[in-house]
């Protein structure tokens, strides 16, 4: 889920205290309720089912009644969540869902490799800083595209956009680190090669800069490495 607060949200509440009430309530003790699929409405289950194979995402299940009930069930690398769709799987009408969030660790990488499987996707793009309505094609928050990445890098802030041929409308979402209380410490874990690669990489290129101030190779940058990773995942305070 995005960073910034949505407009209805009140003004006086700080997204800091809202992260702050996500780690209490996080703390409760409830009865796991796993969000496992989303429903995809299409106009063509074949159709469909092959533009989400040349999406590189793994196909569970293709169920055919052989009369006028079909279910297709795919999951993107990664993800604990599957989409389904097919034949009067749905009431919704094609192309109907919107902002469909795909979350990613190196937004340009994701967008090439999908530009490499012959999808048409626009070119990555930032929210108007304080602008929640426009008149670019709505995402979350409806606020402006602006062309490129955030300039700061901030995680959260950048995406990419593409559409299924119905014109369910996906958009993928740059996170590096997440909010505190989102993830537990306890269980970190990478839900990918490519995720442990990125946090990784952003791992080295901070102990780099912490070897430079201590002016001395660190013979210890395993555990450091490894407190880096678990904390910003976490979305805790940084190692120095």
């Amino acid at each position: 889920m995005a960073q910034p607060k949505l407009a209805t949200e009140s003004s006086t509440a700080p997204a800091a205290v809202r992260s702050k009430d996500a780690a209490k309530y996080a703390s409760v003790a409830r009865v796991a309720t796993k969000l496992e699929v989303i429903v995809v409405p299409v106009s063509d289950a074949n159709r469909a089912k092959e533009f989400y194979s040349r999406l590189g995402w793994r196909l569970d299940a293709d169920f055919d009644s052989g009369k006028d009930f079909r279910v297709i069930q795919f999951t993107p690398p990664g993800s604990a969540c599957s989409i389904i769709f097919g034949r009067n799987v749905t009431a919704a009408v094609p192309g109907s869902a919107q902002g469909l969030y795909l979350i990613v660790c190196d937004i340009e990488a994701a967008r090439n490799d999908l530009l490499d499987h012959g999808i048409n996707i626009s070119k990555v793009f930032h929210g108007a800083s304080g602008i929640y309505a426009g008149t670019d094609e709505p995402y979350l928050f409806g606020r402006r595209r602006v062309s490129g990445p955030d300039p700061d890098h901030g995680s959260y802030r950048s995406f990419a956009s593409f559409k299924d041929p119905d014109g369910n409308a996906w958009l993928l979402q740059e996170v590096t680190t997440r909010l505190p209380g989102r993830v537990n410490p306890e269980t970190t874990a990478f839900a990918s090669a490519k995720s442990l690669a990125c946090a990784l990489r952003r791992a080295a290129a901070a102990h780099g800069q912490y070897e430079k101030r201590i002016g001395t190779a660190d013979p210890d940058w395993s555990n450091w490495y490894a407190e880096y990773m678990v904390r910003e995942q976490a979305g805790q305070e940084l190692p120095q």
